[in-house]
């Protein structure tokens, strides 16, 4: 007997799977070599990230904010752009390195299509980034970079905040914060934490990067282990990473398969509680299942190698 249910597709599973969309794998570079800038770009990333904050030692900071802000010009004036979304991860808008950061992007007119804010603790945080940048439209994305416990108890002022475009977890500093070790065991419960909340107002989550860098076979595990939380993507420091980040949120043949067949079954019940498999399929289900094919076809496929020429 089936049982008409209402509401079959939750808003916010839609808006989750819409907004994740092509940004499942982030690649970042260090704003000090700006030769990487544009194989970066072109490592077929989702993210090309150039970050000033962390990979930049405190006496190179002013001359990697120029090779960014050069580069931001050349993309933007080039006829044939990467392919790639173009990210900076700034410094911490709180300090002074983060203020020259926001104040020359301000100045040139030279915002990336997503800007990343380190350090973000409260709404306040992302607030102050976005007074300075006034009435300017771009960057089209600004993300929250989560990465200590403090963040974690603020996190529903945090996704509340005005034009956010999603979070990223940093595990390092949260760790170093924590005074816990970066084991998937440890980082478990702040990363279903951020992946469970950030759902719930349609944000999308990415994950930490993988710090061994030979070991794809732990990347490919903790990927896996990411997307089963929540998360839309992950964040590689290697372009050899790329290809295990982006199979492990791909949908496989199976699930896209298994979900048409989720959708087809709840369509043809108009809306009533059914069985597809001798599973029950309701609501939560079919939301589920039009979350996926909402992904589908979005991440490329690239061959799995443990070579690259980025070094």
């Amino acid at each position: 007997m089936q049982q008409k249910s209402s509401n079959p597709t939750s808003p916010a599973a839609l808006s989750l799977a819409v907004s994740g969309l092509g940004r499942s794998s982030w690649l970042v570079t260090p704003g000090a070599s700006p030769g990487r800038f544009a194989t970066a770009a072109d490592a077929r990333a989702d993210v090309a990230l150039l970050d000033l904050e962390d990979s930049v030692p405190a006496p190179l900071k002013d001359e990697a904010r120029t090779y960014v802000l050069r580069f931001l010009r050349r993309v933007g004036l080039a006829e044939n752009r990467p392919s790639a979304f173009i990210g900076v991860r700034v410094n911490a808008p709180d300090t002074l390195d983060g203020l020259k950061d926001l104040t020359g992007l301000a100045e040139h007119g030279l915002w990336p299509a997503l800007l990343l804010v380190p350090k973000v603790e409260s709404a306040r945080d992302v607030e102050l980034v976005l007074r300075i940048m006034g009435d300017s439209t771009a960057p089209s994305e600004v993300w929250a970079l989560i990465e200590s416990p403090r963040a974690m108890q603020n996190l529903t002022g945090i996704l509340h905040a005005p034009r956010l475009g999603g979070v990223v977890f940093g595990a390092a500093d949260y760790a170093a914060e924590a005074g816990c070790k970066i084991t998937s065991r440890a980082m478990w419960y702040p990363r279903a934490m951020l992946a469970a909340a950030a759902a719930t107002v349609g944000l999308p989550a990415v994950d930490s990067p993988y710090f061994t860098l030979p070991d794809l076979d732990g990347l490919r595990r903790e990927a896996e282990e990411s997307a089963e939380l929540g998360f839309v993507g992950k964040v590689a420091i290697h372009p050899a990473q790329l290809p295990v980040i982006q199979a492990a949120f791909r949908p496989s043949q199976g699930d896209l398969e298994a979900a048409r067949a989720v959708i087809s079954a709840a369509e043809a019940a108009d809306g009533a509680i059914t069985t597809v498999g001798g599973a029950m399929v309701g609501p939560p289900i079919v939301a589920a299942a039009r979350a996926l094919t909402a992904r589908a076809g979005q991440v490329p496929a690239l061959p799995l190698s443990k070579e690259s020429d980025h070094e």
